[in-house]
């Protein structure tokens, strides 16, 4: 994995180069600024290492307090004694804050605003004395903007020995250097310079001389490192991607989904129809029931008012033959209707045969009627042929070549008859030539 790099000039990456393999080392940071950008100790931080934040701003100090909790995070200026001092500090660029006025001056020449704020100086041996407590300093890095000399006059470096030391070695905003002012208090107490990376000093203490082979050449390539922004970018491309894939499956996702809600809309629409149409088929149904139901309440009415007039027709009917029963002439042709009922009942051949047979097997009656009858021989003739009849006694066979009498010619005289039978063989003749 690279190494990211949060300091302003890559020094963090130099640092890595020859401290990389300490575990929770330790450090010192004078003029910290901001726990994140242009911070030397970030990455340090990051991988387990602890130390001391000097930060006077209370803005800056605050951020420290918030993201580097491990920390000692100290709202303090360090000096050459303890006390207070005024810093300048320009709000619109971060890191020009510093205790010199003349550096103040050079901002305010330059259109700079400057805040001035009194805080409070410590030396850096206090702070040591209270924090360090034996602990191995592995580096010490300055950068207070021209005030260098002040901070290495509060520090005791027979009794605090650093490893390497870091110090802004330029003219604030400026390439030119002022190192002249303050280096003899380094190399004076057994430290050695080892590279200057345009905008800082490094050194080595003499005791771990070793580490100064991974100094001589700037940060490259082979350091693997990258910048925490370029990873940011990085990172946020890669989110940028993958929330770009998560929508596109996403958009995929919606799509199908879409798809099968259009083809659900699809299908309701159908059903829909097909209710409409079914509603439609309802409707004149109904309407033809309704019609129908009227239709049929008016034949009922109608049957009704037919019925209330048979009705009417049946009292009255009733009415009469009540009347008509109780007339006198009713009361008086009554033999009458007695008399046709008989002749009526006669009328009928299985009654009057039943009569007849009756009377005729009376022996009483048949000794009061038969001398009578032979007393009278055309009026015999007549009531046996009548009483052949009446039993359906088949005549006598007629002599041969006599022809039977029609029953409609037998009231005709005999001769009618043959005056008839004569037209009709003369017809005949006529016809058949």
């Amino acid at each position: 994995m690279s190494f990211i790099s949060y300091s302003q000039n890559a020094e963090d990456v130099l640092l890595w180069r020859a401290l990389g393999q300490v575990e929770n080392g330790f450090y010192i940071d004078v003029g910290a600024n901001d726990p994140e950008e242009h911070s030397v100790t970030k990455a340090f931080y990051d991988a387990g290492w602890r130390g001391i934040s000097i930060e006077p701003l209370p803005s800056f100090h605050q951020a420290f307090l918030e993201q580097r909790p491990r920390d000692v995070n100290l709202a303090i200026a360090a000096g050459s004694a303890n006390g207070e001092l005024t810093l300048y500090d320009t709000p619109q660029v971060r890191g020009w804050a510093s205790p010199d006025q003349a550096v103040a001056e050079l901002h305010r020449s330059e259109g700079h605003q400057v805040v001035e704020l009194s805080v409070p100086v410590r030396t850096l041996a206090s702070v040591c004395e209270e924090y360090v407590q034996g602990q191995q300093i592995h580096f010490l890095k300055i950068d207070v903007e021209g005030f260098e000399g002040e901070v290495l006059k509060g520090m005791d470096f027979a009794r605090w020995r650093p490893w390497v030391l870091v110090i802004e070695a330029t003219l604030p905003n400026s390439r030119e250097t002022n190192h002249a002012s303050w280096e003899h208090m380094v190399t004076g107490q057994r430290y050695r310079f080892v590279w200057f990376d345009g905008l800082n000093r490094y050194y080595v203490a003499e005791e771990h001389s070793e580490l100064a082979r991974h100094f001589g050449i700037q940060p490259n390539v082979f350091d693997d490192y990258i910048s925490h922004h370029l990873d940011k970018s990085w990172a946020a491309s890669r989110k940028l991607t993958h929330d770009l894939r998560e929508t596109e499956r996403h958009a995929a996702a919606t799509a199908d989904a879409l798809e099968v809600q259009r083809e659900e809309a699809h299908s309701l629409k159908g059903q829909l129809d097909a209710a409409w149409r079914r509603a439609e088929s309802l409707a004149q149904e109904k309407l033809h029931a309704e019609v129908s139901i009227i239709a049929l309440q008016q034949a009922v009415a109608a049957e009704q008012a037919n019925a209330e007039k048979l009705l009417a027709w049946a009292k009255s009917l009733e009415a009469t033959v009540i009347a008509t029963h109780a007339s006198t002439s009713w009361k008086v042709t009554r033999p009458l209707r007695i008399a046709g009922a008989i002749v009526h009942g006669l009328r009928r051949p299985e009654r009057t045969k039943r009569i007849v047979t009756r009377l005729t097997r009376s022996e009483t009656l048949r000794r009061l009627l038969i001398p009578f009858l032979l007393r009278f021989p055309a009026l015999n003739r007549r009531v046996q042929a009548s009483l052949s009849a009446i039993k359906q006694v088949p005549p006598e066979p007629l002599p041969e070549g006599v022809k039977p009498v029609p029953d409609e010619l037998r009231g005709v005289p005999a001769s009618v008859r043959k005056v008839m039978a004569d037209l009709q063989q003369a017809r005949r003749r006529h016809t058949g030539s």
